[in-house]
Formats: structure tokens, sequence, C-alpha cells
């Protein structure tokens, strides 16, 4: 590409080696959430939420448990001010939630922020301003000591209006653009707001540390926040947060290695929501810890309720790939895959395993409230014989043989192929029916009687081209008899029979169902598949359907069955 001496890396490393949170695997607990949907998330739609749609919004923050709510910039926005009275006046506002508010460092935003705090139980109020090297060059013009003063000046009015409202605050303070600050600059900010707020154990202050823009890989961040917490005053008494945005598709990864390098907080969305490319997603990084046997101390066991919520109050539509939400993220169309994940849950039912371990499913998806049936498998001309073979057994309780399988899978990838779709769980249904299952031409079986001696004799009634028929015939069993006197009859050649049955529910009816395969004499292997109330009826009838799927399979290379169809 042209033009790359133009950019050059805007970060800044910090002036000491912070590296330690290379030597942690995991993150061990979770860290306290703060949702900022219903004001970084809100001021990024292209239609932003209505009053009673930021109402509907706030209680789905409540239902997946959210204890801290960021819930506008009441000084900025007439509908913000009013839905902040409105929480607080209808007591909407549980007693074990605490909401946050925004505000800029001057006095007269400071002063609306806290009217419109009146009456509230306990707030976060968020004091922020810009820190990073292009800020101060370019939009506001000032020295680091004039930037410092902007800080310091709304830190100490912040604590005067406090202490003149009732409630209970906390404070909180960001280093706006800290990505963009040189470490040791950011560092002096912070702990001179510090120095003006004095925490305490009772009385602990946010330092919240945003990737307003996202400009250097994830470690460098890491080291970033590693480096603020070891330096900061009044550590023991200081909740560090983050606040990463996604520019470099590196939000996720931004919040997981800030928080092993200390970080206590995470103020982000659901589903990445906000400026640009959105603000780091709540749901994959609580997922992610889940999948690690963490508990994220949030609820997203209804994930599609989630889902739909957020579209809905939102207007935005969340990618068929977005993890764990996502439409398809659970969903497998390659034959190698399906047959892994099928093989996956075999081994899962047939025994009892602590641990979650199924191939291509990073967790059960049956935890966030995903089904299994049309979620985890789903057929298109890619699709392999055990993902359909998978979706047979989970939709309709129809457990093929192996090799029948394959047979069958060559004819649904083939259909999806021509079609150019995915096809549906019943679509591949009807397609089994229709290939395999009791066929009754032009060979149709009425009816047998058999007597047992040394051998099975048996007399059996058939349609021929619609013209009754009988023959009798003698075999080892009754399927073997009845299978000789086929070959005898119709004059034609099969071998190496494969047998297969299993009691069969479809509603409320309980049938029998059978699968028998051979192969012809020029190689070919036929499938036929009977269901019927009587197991020995529905073998039957699975031979006559693999008998007749041989007599009229088109391009033979051999003689038989022609015999048949001529007279």
């Amino acid at each position: 590409m042209r033009n790359v001496e133009k950019y050059s890396r805007g970060y800044f490393m910090p002036p000491v080696k912070s590296l330690k949170w290379t030597e942690k695997e995991y993150i061990e607990q979770a860290p306290t959430w703060c949702s900022v949907d219903l004001r970084d998330g809100n001021q990024a739609l292209i239609v932003p939420m209505s009053l009673e749609e930021k109402l509907e919004y706030f209680q789905l923050l409540l239902e997946v448990g959210f204890k801290e709510i960021e819930v506008g910039f009441p000084a900025a926005s007439e509908t913000e001010y009013t839905f902040l009275r409105t929480l607080i006046e209808q007591d909407l506002i549980p007693e074990d939630v605490t909401i946050q508010v925004l505000t800029q460092s001057r006095e007269h935003i400071i002063k609306k922020t806290f009217e419109s705090l009146q009456g509230v139980n306990k707030a976060v109020v968020h004091l922020y301003n810009s820190t990073s090297v292009p800020q101060r060059e370019q939009v506001f013009k000032k020295t680091e000591e004039e930037i410092i003063d902007i800080a310091v000046t709304g830190a100490k009015l912040v604590k005067k209006y406090a202490a003149e409202t009732e409630g209970n605050f906390q404070f909180q303070y960001s280093p706006e653009s800290f990505t963009g600050t040189e470490m040791e600059f950011a560092l002096e900010i912070c702990n001179s707001v510090l120095d003006v707020w004095q925490p305490t154990a009772g009385n602990k202050v946010i330092i919240n540390l945003p990737a307003t823009v996202s400009m250097s890989m994830p470690h460098v961040y890491a080291s970033q926040i590693e480096y603020m917490s070891d330096h900061l005053n009044y550590r023991d008494h200081v909740i560090l947060s983050l606040h990463p945005h996604n520019d470099r598709g590196t939000g996720v990864a931004d919040a997981e290695l800030g928080m092993l390098a200390g970080a206590q907080r995470v103020e982000g969305t659901l589903f990445g929501n906000g400026e640009r490319t959105g603000n780091v997603d709540i749901v994959t990084l609580a997922l992610n810890m889940y999948s690690h046997g963490v508990n994220p101390k949030l609820n997203f066991e209804n994930i599609y309720h989630i889902l739909a919520k957020y579209e809905k109050l939102t207007r935005m539509k969340v990618h068929e790939r977005h993890p764990y939400g996502g439409e398809l993220v659970f969903t497998a169309f390659s034959g190698s895959h399906q047959d892994a994940i099928a093989k996956g849950m075999k081994w899962r039912e047939d025994r009892e395993n602590e641990y979650w371990t199924v191939p291509y499913l990073l967790i059960d998806p049956k935890d966030i409230g995903r089904q299994y049936e049309g979620d985890i498998i789903r057929i298109n001309s890619q699709s392999g014989k055990g993902g359909i073979g998978y979706v047979l057994m989970q939709n309709y309780g129809l457990d093929l043989p192996m090799e029948m399988r394959e047979s069958f899978g060559y004819s649904v990838k083939d259909i999806s192929d021509r079609l150019h779709k995915e096809l549906m769980p019943n679509e591949i249904y009807e397609i089994f029916l229709k290939e395999y299952v009791n066929i009754n031409s032009p060979v149709e079986f009425i009816n047998y009687k058999y007597t047992q001696n040394e051998n099975y004799e048996t007399r059996v009634s058939i349609k021929l081209n619609n013209v009754g028929q009988e023959f009798t015939s003698v075999g080892k069993g009754r399927l073997d008899a009845i299978s000789n006197g086929l070959r005898a009859k119709l004059g034609i050649n099969f071998k190496d029979l494969v047998y297969k049955e299993h009691a069969l529910e479809i509603g409320s009816e309980s049938n029998a169902v059978s699968y028998v395969g051979f192969a012809a004499a020029d190689g070919r292997v036929y499938w036929g598949c009977g269901i019927d109330a009587d197991i020995m009826t529905s073998s039957i009838k699975a031979l006559f359907s693999a008998v007749n799927k041989m007599i009229s399979c088109p391009n033979k290379t051999v003689e038989e069955g022609f015999s048949l169809l001529n007279k």
C-alpha cells in the first residue's frame, strides 16, 4: 500500500519494564462490570433510543446482572437528563445497583450533573478530560500543566458539589485518550486528581484508563496498565478500570490482558456497540471467562432473548459470526467438523465426563440457551455423512448405519449443490423418505407367511408392476428366505446383506425402523429403509426398498433388473 511512511506509532511504552502480566495463565475472577450501553453505545446509534426504549434497555441490563450502569451525560442532553430523573423519581434503580453519569471538567456541567442526581441512592460521577499529545497540541493548545489544572479544578468541583448534594457518591476519573498519552504524564495527572479526592478504604476512587482509540497491540496496553497499577498513589484504595475501544479489532484482547495486568473493573457494551468500531464486547469477555471455568457474574443463559432485545432497541444487527451470540457460531457445515462434533456428542452421552471437551465447540451451546437441533449441524453441499446422519438422529430418531450415511450423504449434498441452498432438517427428512423408505415400485410387498422347521419356509405375496403374484422360498431366517425368493423370482443377484433395526418414536406413534443394504453383481451398494409397527415387516419393507432402488437405478451397466422391467 502507498503512503505507509505517513503513519507512526502514536503510543508510548512505559518508562520501566512492566511484564508481570505475562506470567499469568488466565483471569481468575470476574471484574466489576459497568455497562456503558446507554451512553457510549446509545450515542453511536443512527437513531438514538427514546425514553421508553432506554427504560426497556435498562431493564435488560438489570436482567443480565449489571450492578453498575452508566446512564448518560445528563448535562449535555435533555433526553438523558429526563431519563435519569425518571429512574430516580420512579424508584427504578434497585438498591444493589449503582448508576454512573459522565461530566466534563467544566463547572456549569458539573453543577447540572449533580442537580440531575438529586435523590439518588448512590451514583458514580465520572469526570474526564483529554490528555493525549494530539489533543493537547491540536484541540486544546495547552501545556501539560494547563491540562493537569483542568483535571484538578474539575476534581475539586466534583468534591464540592457532592458535599452539597444528598446521596452517596463515588468518584471516577478518566484521562481520555490515555493510549496516546505519555505514561509519566498520565500517571502524574491521575495522581494529581487522587490527591484532591483522597480515597480511603471506605470511599474508593475509580481510575479509568480508556483505550479511547486503540493504537497499539494488546501487549502494549497491558504493559501501560501494569505500569499505572504499580505506580498510582493510594493504590489499595483505587479501583483500576478499563474502557477499551475496538479500532484495531483487539478490544477483547486489550481488556483480557489489561485484567491480567491489574485492572479490577471493565466498562463495555453488549455485543460491542459504540463509536466507530465500538466498545469492548462484554458478552464475549464474560463468556470467554466462562469457557475457562470462571463465573463471570453475568447471566447469558438466554442469549436469544438478550440478542432479540438488543437488536430491537438499538436497531443494530449482530453479525452471524459474532462470538457466542451470532446465528452461525455453533454451526458446522464442513463434513469433517460435523463428523467430529457428532462423535464428540455421542462420546459424551455414553460416559460421565466432568469437563466439556466436544470438538469444535468451545462451550456447551445449551448453557446459553442455544439448541443442538438446527444450531450445531446444518447441511449444505459442503456437509458430510456424519453431519447428515446426526441431523436425522437428533430430529427424527433415525440412526442410520455408517455405510448408509455415506450413501445418503451424497444424495443430500448433490441436491444442495444443484439448488445452491442450505437444506433444513425437514427437507433432509423428506429426501430420506422419498429415496429410501417403504419404496413399493415396481415390486410391492403385500404380506407373508412362514413355517419353521430346520429352516424357514416363506410364502410371500407381492405386486409386480401392479399385478398380484406369489413366490415361496427357504432360508436360515425369515429375511434370508425372502431375499432368496426375490433373487429367484426377479432374476437378480446381490450379496453381503447388511441389516440393522431399532425402535422409532415420531410424535405419538411408536414404530420399528430397519435398514437393509447389499452389493449388486456390478459392485454397487444399494440401501433401503422400512418403517412399520411390526419389526419383521419393517425389515422386509427395507429389503424391498433396496431391491426397488437397484432395479430402478439409471445408467446400469449390467442386465440385472431389466428382465423384470420388460415383463
